[in-house]
């Protein structure tokens, strides 16, 4: 989470080396601590959930941040598809976490996850440097919702099949 804060923070003060560093060390750790618990043998299922609350933190402060600049920038559209996109970015989990509730495996995966994310809001916050910040804005949390929202209608798909199978 603090990986994230120091994105988030990179994104406010316009300093897209300090947004890279921010993402690339959440990615480190969204990827390595579940992984690194279950190699040692003391993962619990409190450790799922607590992995989760910090997972859904890290991926809301840098699109937290992303919707402050766009509210900052006075565009009105801007902030909203970027509060919009910060939804969005939720789905795909929400979804996963909801079938896995349900009695299905949690379903990962799909053409828009975690990864493709970051690297949508990196790009961002190097494209600031170039373009105006509500444009940016607009493009990548277009880019985010419809990435986001295809990822969550295939989860939600294998969810289904998934769950037909538990259900038989």
């Amino acid at each position: 989470m603090a990986f994230a804060a120091v994105a988030a923070g990179g994104l406010l003060v316009g300093s897209w080396p300090l947004v890279l560093i921010g993402l690339v060390g959440r990615l480190a750790g969204a990827n390595l601590d579940g992984a690194v618990a279950r190699a040692r043998g003391v993962s619990r299922p409190f450790g799922f959930v607590l992995n989760e609350i910090g997972d859904r933190a890290s991926d809301l402060l840098p699109l937290a941040a992303l919707s402050i600049l766009a509210w900052h920038s006075g565009s009105v559209p801007a902030l909203l598809v970027a509060l919009v996109a910060t939804t969005a970015a939720s789905w795909p989990t929400f979804i996963s976490l909801s079938a896995a509730a349900a009695g299905a495996a949690r379903i990962n995966g799909g053409p828009f996850g975690k990864t493709e994310r970051t690297l949508t809001v990196f790009l961002m916050s190097v494209a600031f440097t170039w373009f105006p910040v509500a444009a940016v804005i607009g493009v990548g949390s277009g880019v985010i919702i419809a990435g986001s929202t295809l990822t969550a209608a295939t989860r939600a798909r294998a969810a289904h099949r998934r769950l037909r199978l538990v259900d038989a």
